[in-house]
């Protein structure tokens, strides 16, 4: 549907974000979510089994456990913990000690990227990941979990003395075993999740070297690359940060072209970064508003609906599934929008991307999100099985709920003081 036959917004009652039956609806979407994940994710044997469509444990005989999928079930089950959610810290608890004492390098320092049963089965270390243990480890502490503080210093020190490239003010890629170099590349996607961690690690321990860290980062990726190719934000670099429109990659973590999900990440990570310190930055505000204007206008299919997951650099679309995670980072992204811009699109686009998932991605049936669908919106699994993570899906959930003063945990517990 186009924005010329979409009706504005009745704004008489309120953006939706404020009204209770739509508050109620979100938390109880959250809510199924939890419970999905609960279920059946923690393996007797350490970490966490992905789970199939109707949440039953993948390859339940000796699974794989890659460190974002662990990290993230601790981040988003310190954030049920937070809430008041029963069973969250036992899953927290579980989840940090597989990190610790299993994906941690106990000789040559860093974290794995993937274990089974018999011990490290991709032994690389990889940026990606170790802004996720920063980020598990971050909303850990927030709940008082007694290996949060050593997990925070122990990432911190790998970052800073492993991947930080202080020359440019972005982290590096991928190591081996033993801090060999893989390859030259340089990539944005474990930069914009380190920023994520970052602010997430500020949060937690008022240190402002992580915010200042993240600053520097948002101004490289954003400010300096995507402002100069009109708010697109590029993905791929050569080793000394030059942009490499040729880059074939791998369609799960480094598809070619440009992904507009992750525009739309960046947008409400800008906010974040905005409110926690630098509001004297008025282009992050600026850059925020126009990613996401970029992303709806290129990456959305105004015929079915839904984003395509990547785009050529004729702005063409490349990779043509419609997957989950950027529509739950539109929600986001639109939620903090709609709250420091009175510009009715942004609510409109809020409720268009609730419509979507609601009609499209929450499998009502079988609870979850379907990651994957094909251009015409039937199911697939070509690039994921199962339901993938609750990552996305939860925060898309809750975010509109809590005040845009910083990640959804700062939010949470604020608003605990307050009552």
């Amino acid at each position: 549907m186009s924005d010329e036959t979409y009706f504005l917004p009745e704004t008489n009652a309120g953006a939706w974000h404020t009204r209770p039956f739509h508050r109620q609806w979100l938390m109880r979407q959250a809510n199924r979510l939890f419970d999905f994940f609960q279920r059946n994710s923690i393996n007797p044997k350490g970490g966490f089994h992905d789970l199939d469509t109707f949440g039953r444990p993948l390859d339940a005989d000796n699974p794989l456990r890659q460190i974002h999928s662990t990290s993230r079930m601790v981040h988003c089950f310190a954030i049920g913990s937070l809430l008041g959610r029963p069973g969250s810290d036992e899953i927290v608890d579980h989840g940090m000690r597989y990190l610790w004492e299993h994906h941690r390098d106990k000789q040559n320092r860093g974290y794995f990227w993937s274990l089974d049963d018999n011990g490290p089965r991709d032994d690389s270390k990889q940026a990606y990941g170790h802004a996720f243990v920063l980020l598990a480890a971050s909303s850990a502490k927030l709940t008082g979990h007694p290996l949060a503080d050593a997990m925070i210093a122990d990432v911190t020190e790998v970052i800073e003395t492993r991947f930080w490239d202080d020359k440019h003010g972005v982290t590096t890629e991928e190591y081996a075993r033993n801090w060999a170099p893989i390859s030259d590349y340089r990539g944005q996607n474990s930069n914009m999740h380190l920023t994520e961690a970052l602010m997430a690690a500020y949060e937690a321990t008022g240190n402002q070297a992580y915010l200042k860290k993240a600053g520097r980062i948002a101004q490289f990726i954003i400010g300096k690359h995507a402002a100069s190719l009109d708010y697109r934000v590029a993905e791929h670099f050569s080793q000394n940060w030059e942009l490499d429109r040729e880059y074939l990659g791998n369609e799960m973590f480094r598809p070619s072209g440009t992904t507009p999900g992750h525009w739309l990440e960046w947008s409400r990570l800008l906010y974040q970064l905005w409110i926690l310190g630098h509001k004297s930055e008025s282009w992050l505000t600026s850059a925020a508003r126009q990613l996401f204007h970029r992303s709806v206008e290129l990456g959305w299919d105004k015929t079915q609906g839904g984003f395509f997951y990547t785009l050529d650099w004729d702005n063409t679309p490349k990779m043509r599934e419609k997957l989950w995670w950027p529509v739950c980072e539109a929600i986001g992204a639109s939620a903090f929008l709609t709250n420091f811009d009175r510009d009715p699109y942004f609510e409109i686009w809020y409720r268009r991307f609730w419509d979507f998932a609601a009609n499209h991605l929450i499998d009502h049936e079988n609870s979850g999100w379907r990651p994957e669908l094909k251009e015409d919106l039937a199911p697939t699994e070509r690039l994921f099985r199962g339901k993938p993570d609750i990552y996305h899906a939860v925060q898309a959930c809750l975010i509109p709920l809590f005040p845009t003063n910083g990640s959804i945990t700062h939010a949470i517990i604020e608003t605990g003081k307050r009552r």
